[in-house]
Protein backbone atom coordinates (compact mmCIF):
# COMPACT_ATOMS: atom_id res chain seq x y z
CA UNK A 1 0.00 0.00 0.00
CA UNK A 2 2.92 2.35 0.38
CA UNK A 3 2.93 5.06 -2.22
CA UNK A 4 -0.75 4.58 -3.02
CA UNK A 5 -2.87 7.70 -3.35
CA UNK A 6 -5.04 8.49 -0.34
CA UNK A 7 -8.29 6.57 -0.46
CA UNK A 8 -7.11 4.25 -3.26
CA UNK A 9 -5.91 1.52 -0.91
CA UNK A 10 -6.97 -0.02 2.34
CA UNK A 11 -7.39 -3.30 4.15
CA UNK A 12 -9.98 -6.02 4.50
CA UNK A 13 -11.09 -5.75 8.14
CA UNK A 14 -13.80 -8.42 8.01
CA UNK A 15 -14.91 -11.24 5.70
CA UNK A 16 -18.57 -12.11 6.19
CA UNK A 17 -20.72 -14.99 4.99
CA UNK A 18 -24.24 -16.34 5.54
CA UNK A 19 -26.07 -19.47 4.39
CA UNK A 20 -29.27 -17.57 3.53
CA UNK A 21 -29.90 -14.26 1.76
CA UNK A 22 -31.17 -11.35 3.83
CA UNK A 23 -29.38 -12.43 6.99
CA UNK A 24 -26.72 -10.64 8.98
CA UNK A 25 -23.47 -12.28 7.92
CA UNK A 26 -21.00 -13.98 10.26
CA UNK A 27 -17.34 -12.93 10.21
CA UNK A 28 -14.78 -15.57 9.19
CA UNK A 29 -10.95 -15.24 9.14
CA UNK A 30 -10.61 -16.18 5.46
CA UNK A 31 -12.66 -17.22 2.47
CA UNK A 32 -12.13 -18.83 -0.89
CA UNK A 33 -13.33 -16.56 -3.70
CA UNK A 34 -14.13 -18.28 -7.00
CA UNK A 35 -13.85 -16.51 -10.37
CA UNK A 36 -17.25 -15.90 -11.94
CA UNK A 37 -19.07 -17.08 -8.80
CA UNK A 38 -18.19 -15.39 -5.51
CA UNK A 39 -17.41 -16.64 -2.02
CA UNK A 40 -17.71 -20.35 -1.25
CA UNK A 41 -20.33 -21.03 1.47
CA UNK A 42 -22.06 -17.65 0.99
CA UNK A 43 -25.72 -17.37 -0.03
CA UNK A 44 -24.91 -14.80 -2.74
CA UNK A 45 -22.45 -17.07 -4.55
CA UNK A 46 -23.33 -17.20 -8.27
CA UNK A 47 -25.78 -14.31 -7.83
CA UNK A 48 -25.38 -12.81 -11.30
CA UNK A 49 -23.23 -9.69 -11.39
CA UNK A 50 -23.50 -9.22 -7.59
CA UNK A 51 -21.12 -12.03 -6.61
CA UNK A 52 -19.30 -10.18 -3.82
CA UNK A 53 -20.46 -7.13 -1.87
CA UNK A 54 -18.30 -4.53 -0.15
CA UNK A 55 -18.96 -1.83 2.42
CA UNK A 56 -16.58 0.56 4.16
CA UNK A 57 -16.17 0.18 7.91
CA UNK A 58 -16.21 3.98 8.00
CA UNK A 59 -19.80 3.92 6.61
CA UNK A 60 -20.84 1.29 9.15
CA UNK A 61 -19.39 3.37 11.99
CA UNK A 62 -21.20 6.49 10.73
CA UNK A 63 -24.47 4.54 10.56
CA UNK A 64 -23.96 3.07 14.04
CA UNK A 65 -23.45 6.58 15.43
CA UNK A 66 -26.68 7.77 13.72
CA UNK A 67 -28.77 4.81 14.86
CA UNK A 68 -27.37 4.55 18.38
CA UNK A 69 -28.97 1.73 20.36
CA UNK A 70 -32.28 1.73 18.45
CA UNK A 71 -31.46 -1.30 16.29
CA UNK A 72 -32.05 -4.89 17.36
CA UNK A 73 -28.43 -5.94 16.78
CA UNK A 74 -24.99 -4.46 17.27
CA UNK A 75 -23.97 -2.52 14.17
CA UNK A 76 -20.62 -3.79 12.91
CA UNK A 77 -19.03 -5.77 10.08
CA UNK A 78 -21.54 -8.12 8.46
CA UNK A 79 -24.56 -6.29 9.92
CA UNK A 80 -25.57 -5.03 6.47
CA UNK A 81 -24.91 -8.42 4.82
CA UNK A 82 -21.76 -7.24 3.07
CA UNK A 83 -19.13 -9.87 2.22
CA UNK A 84 -16.04 -7.70 2.58
CA UNK A 85 -15.75 -4.88 5.07
CA UNK A 86 -12.92 -2.50 4.17
CA UNK A 87 -11.07 0.32 5.88
CA UNK A 88 -9.06 3.05 4.16
CA UNK A 89 -10.23 2.42 0.58
CA UNK A 90 -12.74 5.13 -0.34
CA UNK A 91 -15.51 3.17 -2.03
CA UNK A 92 -17.41 6.42 -2.64
CA UNK A 93 -14.82 7.31 -5.30
CA UNK A 94 -15.17 4.20 -7.43
CA UNK A 95 -17.24 3.66 -10.56
CA UNK A 96 -18.81 0.72 -12.34
CA UNK A 97 -16.04 -0.94 -14.36
CA UNK A 98 -13.25 -0.10 -11.92
CA UNK A 99 -11.13 -2.99 -10.72
CA UNK A 100 -9.93 -3.82 -7.23
CA UNK A 101 -7.10 -6.15 -6.30
CA UNK A 102 -6.78 -7.97 -3.01
CA UNK A 103 -3.62 -9.41 -1.52
CA UNK A 104 -1.27 -7.81 -4.02
CA UNK A 105 -3.27 -9.06 -7.01
CA UNK A 106 -4.10 -12.55 -5.77
CA UNK A 107 -7.84 -11.78 -6.21
CA UNK A 108 -9.31 -9.35 -8.75
CA UNK A 109 -12.81 -7.86 -8.59
CA UNK A 110 -14.64 -5.68 -11.11
CA UNK A 111 -17.22 -3.19 -9.85
CA UNK A 112 -20.55 -4.18 -11.41
CA UNK A 113 -23.04 -2.11 -9.40
CA UNK A 114 -23.07 0.66 -6.82
CA UNK A 115 -26.01 0.61 -4.46
CA UNK A 116 -29.11 -1.46 -5.00
CA UNK A 117 -32.82 -0.96 -5.22
CA UNK A 118 -34.79 -2.26 -2.27
CA UNK A 119 -38.49 -2.68 -2.96
CA UNK A 120 -39.33 -3.72 0.60
CA UNK A 121 -37.83 -3.30 4.03
CA UNK A 122 -35.35 -6.17 4.08
CA UNK A 123 -34.46 -8.29 7.09
CA UNK A 124 -31.35 -6.18 7.62
CA UNK A 125 -33.47 -3.02 7.82
CA UNK A 126 -35.75 -4.69 10.35
CA UNK A 127 -32.79 -5.74 12.51
CA UNK A 128 -30.73 -2.54 12.32
CA UNK A 129 -33.45 0.08 11.92
CA UNK A 130 -31.94 1.26 8.63
CA UNK A 131 -29.92 -0.13 5.72
CA UNK A 132 -27.09 1.66 3.96
CA UNK A 133 -26.50 -0.91 1.21
CA UNK A 134 -28.99 0.72 -1.22
CA UNK A 135 -26.80 3.85 -1.26
CA UNK A 136 -23.32 2.76 -0.19
CA UNK A 137 -23.05 -0.95 -1.00
CA UNK A 138 -20.66 -1.92 -3.77
CA UNK A 139 -21.15 -5.09 -5.78
CA UNK A 140 -18.53 -6.93 -7.80
CA UNK A 141 -17.94 -9.72 -10.24
CA UNK A 142 -14.94 -11.94 -9.48
CA UNK A 143 -12.39 -11.82 -12.31
CA UNK A 144 -9.68 -13.86 -10.58
CA UNK A 145 -10.30 -15.95 -7.49
CA UNK A 146 -8.21 -17.13 -4.57
CA UNK A 147 -8.01 -16.93 -0.80
CA UNK A 148 -8.91 -13.65 0.89
CA UNK A 149 -7.83 -13.10 4.48
CA UNK A 150 -8.62 -10.49 7.10
CA UNK A 151 -5.79 -7.97 6.96
CA UNK A 152 -5.20 -8.32 3.20
CA UNK A 153 -4.53 -5.14 1.27
CA UNK A 154 -7.24 -4.00 -1.15
CA UNK A 155 -6.44 -1.44 -3.85
CA UNK A 156 -8.18 0.33 -6.69
CA UNK A 157 -6.35 -0.24 -9.97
Amino acid sequence: MSGAAAGRAGKIVSINISRKKGQVKTPVPEANVVAGEGIIDDAHRSFGHRQVSLLMLESIEEQAARIGDTGNIAIGPGAFAENLTTRGLNLRDIEVGDELVIGGGRVRLKISQIGKECHTRCAIYKLTGDCIMPELGVFCEVLEGGMVRVGDAIEKQ
